[in-house]
């Protein structure tokens, strides 16, 4: 009896067009995508020669290019620049690199040689002392002390002499120091190896003892050149005038070989 009740309500209200479905459920909110976070830009790749200064705060005071010392007859390729600076200073590797040589020699007294990226080779001479950890096979990174100023070897005063060098080929350090290049091809390579033809007569405040017996015979005789020997030698503007040679080095060349320094 109750199921035809049943049937008979449902079939009632299906025939008066009641919704019979079941409720509608709502439906769940959809948490939104992810955003995704703004990529980081890519750091851009390490300079191939980032050069410092080898004696911070202290500038060149004798050029690269053709020079002749008070008791030379004929100039020569000073194949680097001099820097003057109080004994004592400290003396810092330019850039990363690896420690080829250091030692002493009677020219350049003791020197420090860094192979860097390229072919490219910095050194310094002259130095007073070389530090105990600058030895040879030894990585080192640019601004770290290799060694102090000093007045060793064949030299005129206190000061360093600073080379940078490709393939034996001598390059104005002037053109790199404080500078960073990108790429090898960013490397002034060709205009660092140019000089003028023009010799500068270097003017010093010492003469060392190994060379004055050089500047005696001309005195003696009588000789119309006196060499001068008085003043602290000095840069000038005009040696960068005239005309612009490539530099060369014989290929065999040492240190502790060279039979003069600067």
């Amino acid at each position: 009896m109750a199921v035809g009740l049943t049937l008979t309500v449902v079939t009632a209200a299906y025939a008066a067009g009641a919704d019979l479905s079941s409720p509608a459920v709502a439906a769940k909110p959809q948490a939104p995508p992810p955003v995704a976070a703004p990529a980081e830009p890519a750091a851009p790749p390490p300079a191939v020669f980032d050069c410092g200064e080898p004696v911070p705060g202290h500038s060149v005071n004798s050029p690269f290019g053709l020079r002749r010392m008070p008791w030379e007859k004929h100039g020569r390729l000073h194949e680097g620049v001099d820097i003057s600076a109080p004994i004592g200073m400290p003396v810092l590797a330019v850039a990363d690199g690896v420690i080829t040589r250091a030692g002493n020699s009677a020219s350049y007294g003791r020197f420090v040689e860094v192979k860097h990226a390229e072919g490219l080779v910095s050194f310094y001479a002259h130095l007073g002392r070389i530090d105990p950890r600058a030895k040879p096979g030894v990585a080192v990174l640019g601004g770290r002390m290799i060694g102090k100023i000093g007045s060793s070897g064949t030299s005129t005063g206190p000061h360093l002499h600073f080379e940078i060098r490709q393939d034996e080929r001598p390059l104005n350090p002037v053109a790199f120091i404080g500078q960073e290049f990108a790429t090898a091809e960013d490397l002034p390579l060709r205009s660092a190896a140019r000089y003028s033809r023009r010799v500068r007569v270097a003017q010093v405040s010492f003469i060392p003892e190994a060379k004055r017996a050089l500047m005696e015979g001309p005195r003696k005789a009588g000789k119309a050149e006196r060499p001068r020997a008085t003043l602290m030698m000095t840069a000038q503007s005009a040696d960068t005038a005239g005309a612009e040679v490539s530099a060369t080095l014989p290929a065999s060349r040492t240190a502790p070989t060279v039979p003069t320094a600067g």
